[in-house]
């Protein structure tokens, strides 16, 4: 039996540091990453993240207010975001070590408008209300952690501001919908891309 723990949704992973260094290309920008074990895709930025990146609409959000990437891990949505745009990016993450690592790369790449730290789902934010709130929600941590996610948002978003998630169809794209559904009174699928499903909503 896998201890609790050893998770990547874990506070405190206890399994021995195992670095790995590669360098990744997010929307037309090479990014150099760390990573470790005990973090979500240590290998590769997962391909769920790389939809959401791509399919993240600048244009669509409010004139002011920040971006926040809820469960950042090692930073490639967060650092990707904010290396585009010229919004400032909140980024937040119940697990120490991957906080640790994001904090690493965005140094490595140079990205000075982040605030990265750690933070169980809503309970330590910095710059609410945002722009933008942005997640590839961990599911292993189980639908009543992603659904708490979704149902938070709401709240820490300005008037305008969007709530954009990655989740396969698999593992509760349906679900996922029908929440942000139920608390936006909106909910758009942005793009279906080999199971995974781009979904948002607007704070109206």
């Amino acid at each position: 039996m896998i201890c609790m723990t050893n998770h990547y949704y874990s506070e405190n992973p206890d399994l021995p540091h195992d670095y790995e260094e590669w360098d990744f290309q997010l929307r037309d920008r090479r990014f150099h990453f760390v990573t470790d074990s005990g973090v979500f895709s240590r290998d590769t930025v997962d391909y769920g993240s790389r939809v959401l990146i791509d399919a993240f609409d600048f244009d669509e959000l409010p004139q002011a207010g920040g971006i926040l990437d809820v469960g950042c891990g090692y930073g490639p949505i967060g650092l990707a975001l904010a290396a585009v745009g010229e919004r400032s990016v909140e980024m937040i993450d119940v697990n120490q070590r991957a906080v640790d690592l994001a904090q690493r790369n965005a140094q490595r790449n140079q990205i000075e408008n982040v605030t990265i730290h750690v933070s169980n789902i809503y309970e330590a934010l910095t710059q609410a209300p945002y722009a933008a709130i942005v997640s590839n929600p961990p599911i292993r941590a189980g639908k009543e952690v992603v659904h708490e996610i979704l149902t938070g948002a709401y709240e820490h978003l300005l008037v305008g501001g969007t709530l954009t998630i990655v989740i396969q169809k698999k593992q509760g794209a349906p679900s996922a919908k029908k929440k942000m559904l139920d608390v936006f009174g909106n909910c758009e699928t942005v793009i279906k891309d080999k199971g995974y499903y781009i979904l948002r909503s607007t704070k109206e």
